[in-house]
């Protein structure tokens, strides 16, 4: 069973930086797959950010020029690096990936960007 766990979720001011991590159960190295989603109430979930496993990105029209997502293979984590945060980025991360045409997400973590 793949398990998916994020951390790095939390408070902070409008302007600041997060850093999310996600820790995978597996070797990540050969999973073509892995992004961030979010969904903030009452609206659908929605793409972050993208990467594949030749380090290819794509990331969702919110995210381009402040996100950042990486992947570490070593570690089996993949990571997403926000800065300028705004209000409406509030909403719960979640971690993806698609493993031999099954999905996988975490949990989530809660990232509420509020003075």
């Amino acid at each position: 069973q793949v398990q998916l766990v994020e951390s790095g979720g939390g408070l902070v001011q409008p302007g600041g930086s997060l850093r999310l991590s996600c820790a995978a159960s597996v070797s990540i190295f050969s999973i073509n797959v892995l992004a961030w989603y979010r969904q903030a109430p009452g609206k659908p979930r929605e793409l972050v950010a993208g990467i594949t496993s030749s380090d290819i990105t794509n990331y969702g029209a919110s995210a381009k020029g402040r996100f950042t997502i990486s992947r570490d293979n070593a570690k089996n984590t993949v990571s997403l690096q926000m800065n300028s945060l705004k209000p409406e980025d509030t909403a719960v991360y979640y971690c993806y990936a698609f493993i031999n045409s099954h999905d996988y997400w975490g949990q989530g973590t809660q990232v509420t960007v509020s003075s």
